[in-house]
């Protein structure tokens, strides 16, 4: 059994004794390398585990190994047993998030009494360091749009003058953004359900779950089990616990949560606001929850057009949530609507890729699971869908029969669409479906190069070719594709940069791209 526990309960700053700790890191990965470069420079004794020996592996294994790691183990013979460390036991384990509880390593950790943290865990304990400022953390997570509301909540702290960065799960790891050497006065922290898994202490300043829907179940053993991980966002939260007014299990997490007395609950909907809450009047959004007078009055903190010329219902929604939890910390209203104004959603999230002839193609390769696709396809009247890929076992049923009465057509890609094929049978009869088959079985033409591109971006040109058989004016063409992208490209990026190109290379006439 480890005995660790009170050296553990004692490690809550930088400056803490961190000297000689026994710890193992599981994963080489950005936020694994992040936590073994830190606990090397706090002084404990660490071994890393990771299951690919790739070129870019051994690279990290060399710099770690140059700055101090006691061991660096690479190759799935060392992922399955938990190892030792200067020939002890391991005292800690850190893990990287995408292992899951049942890893044979960490279950191994977990049967023997070795606590397990992950890199969230690490880096909220040594937040405090003498001589720098300590960040306060405004914590995301949420089944889609967190990557969004985490880009609109850093923007509009940095248009309030303050010295944020976005960091967790998306862009920087969270590590090392506690280690600048600057410091930093807040941080927007987004958090997947795997990442809260393993987090423990965390007492954030604002907190929100933006949505859930079935997702990562194989991760986490159910779906029950997938809700008690995201609803470990609220705990300990000290100002403002956000929840989605609009789902009831969001709210349900802030009524269950336990809380630092005199944390308020501050809802969002794209809707009508009630008292404390963040919501629309007349296309603007407004602040019911913060201002004094909010029994009969709301403070005006931007424009549904400041979001820009494509503003679906999930992103108006973001923006409300990112509102709360900056007004939480003070920001200005003005801010808001500056932070609004300068944030850049990036590519692959309902981009607008070109309108021609009337049509409008948007790409929302980030769509990788239902409810995603099903804000996307919301957001548009009559829709040639292009649909499909890597389905993790999804229930397409619910999302069809919602959307069916706007769908012109679906195009379906995909080595694994059968379910979402059988949805649309069953619940879309009526609805044409192209299906488009992974490969290509045309001979390649006399006089070809012999390079012929990728197997995924072909059959997206081929997808696309379909859509704009079928798209006339007024339609919009929309890739939101319900599924992961791994079965045929190498990302959702890939597949969304595929898609793009498909459309430029359609060569009708002139375009006007977005």
């Amino acid at each position: 059994m480890n005995t660790s526990g009170n050296r553990l309960d004692t490690l809550t700053s930088w400056d803490a004794d961190w000297t000689g700790l026994r710890v193992v890191v599981t994963g080489i990965g950005l936020s694994g390398f992040a936590a073994a470069d830190t606990l090397i420079e706090l002084g404990a004794k660490v071994v890393v585990v990771d299951a690919s020996d790739s070129e870019e592996n051994r690279a990290k294994a060399d710099t770690l190994d140059i700055v101090g790691a006691h061991q660096v183990l690479l190759g799935g013979a060392h992922s399955g047993s938990l190892p030792l460390v200067d020939g002890e036991a391991a005292e800690l384990v850190v893990t990287s998030p995408g292992w899951s509880p049942q890893q044979p390593l960490l279950a191994a950790a977990a049967a023997a009494g070795i606590p397990i943290w992950g890199d969230v865990e690490l880096a909220w304990r040594v937040r405090e360091r003498a001589g720098r400022r300590t960040a306060e953390w405004l914590v995301i997570t949420g089944t889609n749009g967190k990557t969004t509301t985490v880009g609109l909540t850093a923007s509009m702290l940095q248009a309030a003058g303050l010295r944020a960065i976005a960091a967790g799960n998306v862009g920087t790891p969270v590590l090392d953004a506690v280690r600048d050497p600057q410091g930093y006065d807040v941080l927007a922290v987004e958090l997947s359900s795997f990442q809260l898994h393993w987090s423990h202490s965390l007492s954030p300043l604002a907190s929100v779950c933006l949505n859930v829907a079935q997702d990562h179940v194989d991760w986490h053993g159910s779906y029950e089990n997938y809700l008690a991980d995201k609803a470990k966002i609220y705990a300990n939260t000290r100002v403002a616990c956000v929840y989605n007014a609009e789902q009831r299990e969001t709210e349900a997490m802030v009524e269950e949560a336990d809380v630092v007395e005199g944390c308020r609950a501050i809802g969002f909907t794209t809707g009508m606001p009630a008292i404390s809450m963040m919501g629309v009047v007349e296309n603007l959004l407004v602040d019911r929850a913060y201002i004094e007078q909010r029994k009969d009055s709301a403070a005006e903190l931007a424009a549904i057009s400041d979001l820009g010329e494509v503003a679906p219902r999930h992103l108006v929604a973001n923006a409300l949530a990112a509102a709360a939890l900056v007004r939480a910390y003070g920001v200005e209203p003005a801010a808001v609507r500056e932070g609004i104004r300068n944030f850049d959603p990036g590519a692959h999230r309902i981009q607008k890729v070109a309108e021609r002839q009337g049509v409008l193609w948007i790409n929302d390769s980030k769509a990788t699971n239902p409810h995603a696709a099903a804000a996307s396809l919301a957001s548009f009247s009559s829709v040639v869908w292009i649909a499909g890929g890597l389905s993790k076992g999804v229930d397409y049923t619910e999302l069809v029969v919602t959307h069916a009465p706007r769908l012109k057509a679906a195009v379906v890609i995909g080595t694994d669409s059968g379910d979402l094929m059988a949805a649309l049978t069953r619940h879309a009869p009526d609805v044409p479906v192209i299906a488009v088959p992974p490969r290509d079985t045309e001979e390649e033409q006399p006089g070809g190069t012999g390079q012929a591109p990728a197997e995924g971006h072909r059959v997206m040109a081929r997808a696309v070719q379909e859509a704009a058989r079928i798209a006339a004016d007024g339609d919009t063409v929309l890739m939101a594709p319900a599924a992961a992208s791994m079965d045929q490209f190498k990302s959702y990026a890939d597949r969304g940069n595929a898609f793009i190109e498909a459309v430029r290379g359609l060569g009708e006439g002139p375009a006007q791209t977005g």
